[in-house]
């Protein structure tokens, strides 16, 4: 290619970058709080999000639906019928006061590599179907359940989760018929069984890569995470005719020894992260000795047994400090998720396309937050490729991208399908696993 040549293709590349941010902000203006991005499962501002995105994909020759759970599809036929499936996505929702790019960017982002496809100038007919798919509900505000839209595409969106309900009183049934769709046709929003991989885009939402000066970072697991709520029930007194010593069952003064205790424990542990995000007085006042004290536990780390083990310690060390002062101690679990691998194939195949995209070895990271694919891989196999989040920011108005850092993503996305497109035995030998194991799980659920 001639030098004139190359500046064409790097013209076109920054245009489409700048398209792609531009999208992720008209649709941060879908909100159901003025002045804000706020979007929760099936609110109505996703009506407008559903009618911007399907228009985006229409255009690029997609073919359009939006399934029972919400959930935004688009497909682009490969050349041959009755072809393998690739599929893209990430999330629409976001959390209250969000920012503009957490989880719509990877939706937007497989929209473009879409429209690269179907224009043909960086990319050529491929030799599977191409499914952008925009998650309904990723984050969890509404029904205090995440990930409703990835269970929906796994066939385990089931009655329970159905049933849920919100501050309103509004169950996820409600909400997807609020909506105009219909629960009962959930069965036809499960994955196509000639899936054979999902790939994400998204920010990394923490600051190690901009803290190495790198563009995107290839993920090789999402870590497993507890979340726990720990009650420590002493005894309210008068905070002045009470002594110091025996006679005082503070609850707070016990959480507050393992609070401290938490960031020790994970401070010392290589790759734990611990945190103790909301802590409770029930009735507090000034002038009496706390008598009881709620406080949340998030713990993960990327091997289970490690997590595991400091789930038991953080649990051992809490009746320790209350037993200290006579406080007892309770604690339950709201979410138990073990660490997921990313498929190893994929993976290797995405860093190989990262290192062409951005001229060095691809940086592998561990994401410490959940995400769809994490849902996904239970029925296909996964890879994610994070983009730099400057600042470290996310879940905030102040969230960005670099436009670099998109066209960087976009070329590595081009050059991911490249390579799934030349390695013909690679695909066929997927494609075939994938197409059996479909088959073999389609008549578990029959059986």
């Amino acid at each position: 290619m001639s030098a004139f040549g190359k500046q064409i293709v790097s013209a076109a590349a920054t245009q489409r970058a700048q398209q792609v941010i531009a999208r992720c902000r008209e649709l941060a203006l879908c909100s159901e709080s003025e002045g804000e991005t706020t979007r929760t499962f099936l609110a109505p501002s996703m009506h407008r999000v559903h009618a911007l995105l399907g228009g985006w994909m229409q255009a690029a020759g997609m073919q359009v639906r939006v399934d029972a759970a919400g959930n935004m599809r688009g497909v682009l036929p490969a050349a041959e019928p009755n072809a393998p499936r690739l599929l893209i996505g990430s999330h629409l929702d976001t959390v209250a006061n969000a920012g503009a790019f957490d989880g719509v960017l990877g939706v937007v982002l497989g929209v473009a590599l879409a429209e690269e496809v179907a224009e043909g100038v960086a990319l050529d007919k491929l030799p599977f179907d191409l499914e952008v798919i925009g998650f309904s509900e990723e984050e969890g505000v509404r029904f205090a359940k995440p990930f409703l839209g990835s269970l929906a595409l796994v066939g385990e969106l089931d009655a329970a989760a159905l049933a849920l309900t919100d501050r309103n009183g509004a169950s996820v049934a409600d909400a997807i018929r609020n909506f105009g769709l219909d629960p009962a046709d959930l069965p036809a929003a499960v994955l196509d069984p000639s899936a054979f991989g999902y790939l994400e885009f998204h920010i990394e939402q923490g600051p190690v890569l901009e803290s190495e000066g790198l563009a995107l970072g290839v993920v090789d697991a999402i870590a497993g995470q507890t979340r726990m709520t720990y009650t420590f029930t002493g005894h309210a007194n008068h905070a002045g005719t009470t002594p110091m010593g025996r006679l005082r069952h503070d609850a707070l003064a016990a959480a507050a020894e393992w609070i401290v205790e938490v960031e020790r424990y994970a401070s010392a542990t290589p790759g734990l992260v611990a945190t103790v995000g909301k802590v409770e007085v029930p009735a507090a006042a000034g002038n009496v000795i706390p008598g009881i004290c709620i406080a949340t536990l998030d713990v993960r780390h990327a091997q289970d047994f490690v997590r595991t083990a400091a789930v038991q310690h953080y649990s051992d060390y809490a009746k320790k400090a209350g037993a200290a002062r006579s406080v007892a101690v309770a604690n339950t679990t709201s979410l138990d998720h073990a660490a997921v691998r990313m498929d190893p194939v994929l993976t290797s195949l995405l860093a190989d396309a990262s290192a062409r995209a951005t001229g060095h070895p691809a940086r592998v990271i561990t994401s410490g937050a959940g995400h769809d694919a994490l849902i996904v891989a239970r029925r296909a196999p996964a890879a994610m490729l994070f983009l730099r989040s400057p600042g470290g920011i996310s879940h905030h108005p102040d969230e960005a991208v670099l436009p670099a850092d998109v066209e960087a993503a976009l070329a590595a996305g081009v050059e991911f399908l490249r390579i799934l497109r030349d390695d013909k035995a690679m695909l066929d030998a997927r494609t075939t696993t994938r197409t059996r194991t479909s088959r073999l799980r389609r008549e578990d659920l029959n059986a």
